[in-house]
């Protein structure tokens, strides 16, 4: 124990670093067709490592709060542009069919499910509580990848042909982790309306629908289609010496990610908005084009490295203590969140065509993570909440659960959908 207590906290850093690395490289192929992820890896490896007498302090989001925000908003980016790079099946209403009722049944139901949960369960304020159905309700992109759509150009782009009934499930998992992680903007600054104002709703409902919800969404699809175009302009279609896609550049990737959010966040637009739409747009300018799959291996690997550094924290955060203002009712909470909010709510909201095992997995694989840390952070860097403590107890359960939870059974789950596809002949879904 004296020995661990003598190393240099500095070059300790660094060893930590290259292990977690290292166990990105390696545990993705090791564990491949065994009932685990790398989250779940990392989650573990974090745990053990801050609970070691080592000389470096635990994660704490509520004393480096500013820390915890930056960190998880660039996860969360950098994922959208990687997701939304995935997904080859043309934009429509019906293509995006089960999409569009995830986002418009089940998110709202899960929030207001859970912000009633929050109140009578954990015994949150009205503002704690509609932050934590906010917080919660987006499913995420960056732990999900193992249910995601696989590299550009393996994905079906014929909905009315479906042969692959895992790529339903894997679609709309995608796209709607790629779009909810947006959308849950507008219900966090009603939290936090709530919290400055209070429960006087007609101080604030009609600036905040006009505002928050209106305008920075719209801002938000309008840039990230004006800055997809002009990207796939400058990258597949400028001059020899110009046309990007010739000289095989992934990093633009990251110039796309950068791009969009920030110029959406300058124009007071939802920068998360931006990404998704921008990286979707890119991906349907050229659609054929082999750069695809570099710029989507950038993505992915960028979104790989910094998901495994910001689990291998969430978990040193739960060895410092995260989980240590649990209460009865906030288990309680996060049992019914997982077992039956999420899942009841998405199976309502899913099309009846849908076969009933393609629903029951899009219903139970509603992975939650990054973007749940970031809402709950970006909401108690803006506004005067109560009940801090509890909240990040909640919250960080939830992802625990979620991470090891789905990350043993998707493996499992993903065969047997996969080995119905090869039994079942082609049929429409949608």
């Amino acid at each position: 124990m004296l020995v661990l207590a003598a190393f240099d906290t500095h070059s300790l850093v660094y060893t930590v670093a290259g292990i977690a690395a290292l166990a990105g490289a390696l545990i993705p192929r090791v564990a491949r067709e065994r009932p685990i992820t790398t989250p779940a890896v990392c989650l573990g490896l974090g745990l053990v490592l801050f609970s070691l007498p080592l000389p470096i302090d635990a994660p704490d989001p509520l004393a480096f709060p500013d820390w915890a925000e930056y960190l998880t908003e660039l996860g969360v980016i950098v994922s959208l542009m990687g997701a939304g790079l995935k997904l080859d099946r043309p934009l429509g209403w019906q293509t995006w069919r089960s999409t569009w009722r995830l986002l418009a049944i089940t998110m709202p139901l899960t929030i207001v499910g859970t912000a009633v949960l929050g109140w009578w369960m954990v015994g949150l304020a009205p503002a704690a509580a509609m932050l934590l159905g906010a917080a919660l309700a987006p499913t995420d992109p960056v732990l999900a990848s193992d249910v995601q759509v696989g590299p550009p150009g393996e994905a079906l782009e014929d909905i009315d042909d479906p042969r692959d009934a895992e790529e339903e499930v894997r679609f709309a998992l995608t796209s709607e982790a790629g779009l909810n992680d947006a959308l849950a903007f507008p219900f966090t600054n009603a939290a936090i309306a709530l919290a400055v104002v209070g429960t006087d709703v007609d101080r604030w409902i009609v600036e905040w629908f006009a505002v928050d919800v209106l305008y920075k969404i719209a801002g938000g699809l309008l840039v990230g289609i004006v800055v997809g175009r002009l990207l796939g302009r400058l990258v597949f279609r400028a001059g020899e010496r110009v046309a990007l896609a010739r000289a095989g550049e992934g990093f633009v990737a990251l110039a796309a990610t950068f791009l969009a959010y920030g110029i959406a966040e300058d124009l007071g637009a939802y920068g998360f908005v931006a990404v998704f739409v921008t990286a979707v747009t890119l991906r349907h300018y050229e659609h054929g084009h082999e750069y695809h799959s570099t710029l989507h291996d950038f993505a992915e690997q960028t979104e790989r490295l910094l998901m495994i550094g910001l689990v291998i924290m969430l978990g040193g955060a739960v060895a410092g203590g995260i989980l240590g203002h649990l209460t009865s009712g906030g288990v309680v909470l996060a049992a019914v969140f997982l077992f039956v909010l999420r899942p009841a709510t998405a199976w309502v909201a899913l099309p009846r065509p849908t076969p009933w095992e393609d629903r029951a997995a899009i219903s139970f694989f509603g992975i939650r993570g990054i973007g749940s840390l970031y809402y709950l952070s970006y909401a108690l860097n803006n506004a005067p909440f109560g009940q801090q403590q509890q909240l990040w107890s909640v919250v960080a359960l939830v992802l625990v659960a979620s991470i090891v939870l789905h990350g043993i059974s998707v493996t499992p789950a993903m065969r047997a959908l996969d080995r119905r596809r090869s039994r079942t002949p082609a049929r429409t879904v949608g």
